[in-house]
């Protein structure tokens, strides 16, 4: 009876290891497939400029930008070399974490409460200084979408002032917008206007006003 008790244990006991190895098995497997979903979706995420030649992701960028622009300027008047040489500035080509992430290509702060926003580190120049803060940017679904808003809101102003932005809807060439554009306080930079300008010129963007 002893001996048909303990070749019965051991039985039960050898049954056991298979189960518990596949069980191993399994989990391990299931371990390294999320593992590998997650990379794949990590490299979709960061990876947006598919392109890394300067030269054709800058022709791209500007391509992408025009129709948008110059449908803008014929329903608002808003020069294109104004819209473009923001987008350029303000982004880096669309590769700064805002524009490529978020669709912000203007830096627009998010004041409203239905407003989708996003908090980011950002450099202010303050007291003849530049300082790091963290802000407020909106979140956009598209390019495209932030092109309009953007222009809307040269259209309509801020809440406290409705015509702050006038100047560059009246302007009539690419630098009287981008003085109009310092002097209404669109940013901090001191030097703001210059830099639109020369990005302007640089590229040739006035061709397309």
């Amino acid at each position: 009876m002893v001996k048909k008790n303990n070749k019965s244990y051991r039985s039960k006991k050898k049954g056991g290891a298979p189960f518990i190895s596949s069980a191993l098995i399994i989990l391990i497997g299931l371990f390294v497939f999320a593992f590998t979903l997650n990379r794949l979706f990590d490299r979709q995420e960061v990876r947006v400029q598919p392109d890394n030649n300067p030269v054709e992701t800058q022709e791209a960028f500007i391509e992408a930008l025009l129709p948008t622009a110059t449908k803008l300027q014929q329903d608002y008047g808003i020069l294109p070399s104004i819209v473009i040489g923001q987008a350029i500035l303000e982004s880096d080509w669309g590769k700064s974490e805002l524009s490529a992430k978020y669709n912000n290509l203007f830096g627009i702060k998010a004041f409203g409460p239905n407003d989708q926003s996003v908090k980011l580190k950002t450099q202010e120049y303050k007291n003849g200084k530049w300082v790091t803060v963290d802000a407020e940017f909106k979140v956009y679904p598209s390019w495209e979408e932030c092109l309009i808003d953007h222009t809307k809101l040269f259209v309509n102003g801020v809440d406290w002032d409705p015509y702050l932005y006038q100047g560059v809807l009246m302007a009539d060439n690419y630098r009287t917008a981008a003085k109009a554009l310092q002097v209404a306080g669109y940013a901090t930079d001191p030097t703001y206007a210059k830099k639109i300008i020369e990005v302007i010129e640089t590229y040739k963007l006035n061709q397309y006003d």
